[in-house]
């Protein structure tokens, strides 16, 4: 048994320290929804990975372990899954979280970049304060399909000269070939590859 809190998960040994498991565990916790947001599209919904208390525990372990000696300061959630995933790495971390939204949802000052994603344009904005030249950034979304969204994000990071950025998903959808359009330079790493 495994106790976090005001509540118990029951997990064995096998199930919290092996990998292959663990990840075929939150594979049976994602639904499949087909033509969402537009017809031809098999959506990947983390939703019912997210209310999963396990599942969400399995993530927010595994994602951490990935950066724990990495002197992350501040995880970048993108608009609106990467919210979840990313606020349980930074608190992971011990670092700070930062959001990355829709146009005109952030009240001060801010930086943006319009992007092409598999079904549409769109723009991604943050504040201009968020990243300063000593941070240590993650950017986390949910999924990294044909990259646009995380592309835009990392462009917007960049320009703030931090020492460091990492890129990080939860899932990545292989046949839409996204890592290709992220930079060569970054490091990427997913939980779960299809």
């Amino acid at each position: 048994m495994f106790h976090v809190e005001h509540w118990t998960i029951q997990i064995s040994y096998n199930q919290l320290f092996n990998p292959v498991l663990k990840m075929e565990y939150i594979k049976s916790k994602i639904r499949d929804v087909i033509d969402f947001p537009t017809k031809g599209i098999v959506f990947k919904d983390l939703t019912t990975v997210f209310k999963d208390p396990r599942a969400l525990h399995i993530i927010g372990w595994d994602l951490s372990q990935m950066y724990r000696d990495k002197g992350v300061t501040k995880v970048v959630g993108i608009e609106s899954r990467g919210f979840i995933g990313g606020s349980i790495l930074a608190f992971e971390l011990g670092a700070g979280f930062v959001p990355a939204r829709k146009p005109g949802k952030l009240p001060a000052d801010t930086v943006r970049a319009e992007y092409t994603k598999e079904y549409g344009v769109d723009v991604i904005e943050m504040h201009r304060d968020a990243i300063t030249e000593d941070d240590v950034v993650v950017l986390h979304d949910d999924v990294l399909a044909t990259g646009g969204t995380m592309a835009a994000a990392y462009e917007l990071v960049k320009s703030m000269n931090p020492k460091k950025i990492y890129i990080n998903f939860i899932i990545e959808l292989t046949a839409l070939n996204g890592r290709a359009t992220l930079p060569a330079d970054a490091e990427v790493t997913s939980l779960i590859k299809y």
